[in-house]
């Protein structure tokens, strides 16, 4: 097994070429419940036909965890976006009905989205109590949906090979409301480019016929559960979406 060719290298994990194969390897560190985790969430996506890459085996590799998984060529869909900014909008409706062929998608045995948001708001250390029952009463009122949700679609998950695309990371993948998963790529794309989550959420909006201001009102939602990444880069502007009430 090579693992001198690397691919990407993540908070959690690398990513090595192996002759066809693509071996996740994790961090020391990472536990076995995470990574088998990990595994079954995207094995339970693969059956359900979406293009995605398909893993042949979990293993260890000097002590640290590995998932090997067949090894997709091409570049993922924000390295094509640097490189033709005046495609954007292209790309942008690409990737919209990528994430539409996933939300019509049904897998049962993936958790639940809303008792992963529940998990996640009760964890966030800098939020008081009176935000985090207003943000879960919010929560509990919003309709239930089974439909997979990704919970970390943004292009840099997005593969290109071709004329087809691959989706990779499923290791947040839920089933759940679209408009929530929708809504977490919208602060995903915001956090880097405001003005083309604006282009995503108005073209979603238009493919999905869903309202912009019912996406808008997980917003909050999704920033604070985004707020357990202890990303400091991003925790200005996601406390600030906690705070706002109504969208226009």
């Amino acid at each position: 097994m090579n693992l001198q060719t690397l691919v990407s290298k993540g908070k959690n994990a690398s990513v090595y070429k192996d002759n066809n194969n693509a071996i996740k390897l994790f961090n020391k560190g990472i536990s076995k419940t995470d990574v088998l985790n990990e595994a079954l969430n995207t094995t339970r996506v693969e059956e359900t036909g979406l293009p995605i890459p398909s893993i042949s085996e979990v293993s260890k590799i000097d002590g640290q965890w590995a998932i090997t998984m067949n090894f997709i060529e091409g570049k993922t869909l924000e390295k094509l976006m640097e490189e033709n900014p005046d495609k954007i909008s292209t790309y942008i409706e690409q990737m919209v009905d990528l994430q539409l062929q996933v939300h019509s998608k049904r897998a049962p045995l993936l958790n639940k989205l809303k008792d992963k948001l529940v998990r996640q708001i009760d964890s966030v250390e800098e939020l008081d109590h009176i935000k985090k029952y207003d943000l879960l009463t919010k929560l509990d009122g919003m309709p239930k949906h089974v439909k997979v949700c990704h919970g970390d679609f943004c292009p840099a998950n997005i593969i290109v090979s071709g004329d087809q695309m691959y989706i990779l990371d499923w290791v947040h993948a839920t089933q759940g409301n679209a408009s929530a998963d929708a809504a977490r790529t919208y602060l995903l794309l915001s956090l880097k480019d405001k003005k083309m989550a604006d282009m995503y959420l108005d073209m979603f909006c238009k493919k999905s016929f869903t309202e912009k201001r019912y996406v808008q009102t997980w917003l909050p939602i999704v920033a604070a559960a985004q707020l357990t990444k202890k990303k400091p880069e991003e925790k200005e502007l996601l406390m600030k979406w906690l705070d706002v009430v109504e969208y226009v």
